[in-house]
This record gives structure tokens, C-alpha cells and sequence, in this order.
């Protein structure tokens, strides 16, 4: 397992952007897929997105929610041991904690599947 740890959460204006990033304390992130999460206020987690293990490309995809399909990008750096989640045109609705979390890889499940370890969050809160 891995220790991860979100940072990049603030508040933003409809239409703004922010950057995510996840970064772990062992320099073995590119060994794992990490997904991204949000719980809003009052609702159930879900899955936003999810970057593939380094080594399993044309084994396994990156994936994104409909809802943030277009507007996110997730990438990583594997020098700096970070994964991150670009938030373009943001809205209100993506308000809520967002958390990022490893798994041996993505799949098709991603946003189901169970995953080994979670950072502490960080808020991103769209308002005007």
C-alpha cells in the first residue's frame, strides 16, 4: 500500500479551473492506478476519474465519469510521484471533498472496485 495525499482543493468560480494533485510518500505510484472521488454534501461518493498503472498501457484505460467527461483531465508524474486531475469549466455541482485512491489498475469497474489506499481529501467548492 501507499500513502497518498491531496492537495490543490479551494474555492473557485463557475467556469474556473483548479488542479489536483495526489502525491504519495514512496516514490512506487507508477506502479498503481489511482482514482479520483468526490462526496458532496448530503450525497454518496463517486467516482470522477481514474489514471491507469504506468505499466499497463494497452492493458488498461483511463477513465472519466460522464459528468466531468470533457472537462477533466487526469495525468501523472512519475518523477514527482503524483497523479493529477485537472478541473476545467468548473460548476457548482462538483463542489464536495475530492479523494484520491490506489488500485492495481482501473478496469472497466473502476468507479466500483475496490481500492487499497485513500488520502485525507481536499474541498473544492465552485461558487460565485
Amino acid at each position: 500500500q501507499v500513502q497518498l495525499m491531496e492537495s490543490g482543493g479551494g474555492l473557485v468560480q463557475p467556469g474556473g479551473s483548479l488542479r489536483l494533485s495526489c502525491t504519495a510518500f514512496e516514490p512506487t505510484l507508477r506502479y498503481y492506478a489511482v482514482g479520483w472521488f468526490r462526496r458532496a454534501p448530503g450525497k454518496e461518493r463517486e467516482g470522477v476519474s481514474c489514471v491507469r498503472n504506468s505499466d499497463a498501457t494497452g492493458l488498461d484505460n483511463d477513465a472519466y465519469a460522464d459528468s466531468v467527461k470533457g472537462r477533466f483531465t487526469v495525468s501523472r508524474d512519475n518523477a514527482l510521484n503524483t497523479v493529477y486531475l485537472q478541473m476545467n469549466s468548473l460548476k457548482p455541482e462538483d463542489t464536495g471533498v475530492y479523494y484520491c485512491a490506489s488500485a492495481p489498475y482501473c478496469g472497466t469497474n473502476w468507479a466500483g472496485r475496490l481500492y487499497d489506499s485513500w488520502g485525507q481529501g481536499t474541498q473544492v467548492t465552485v461558487s460565485s
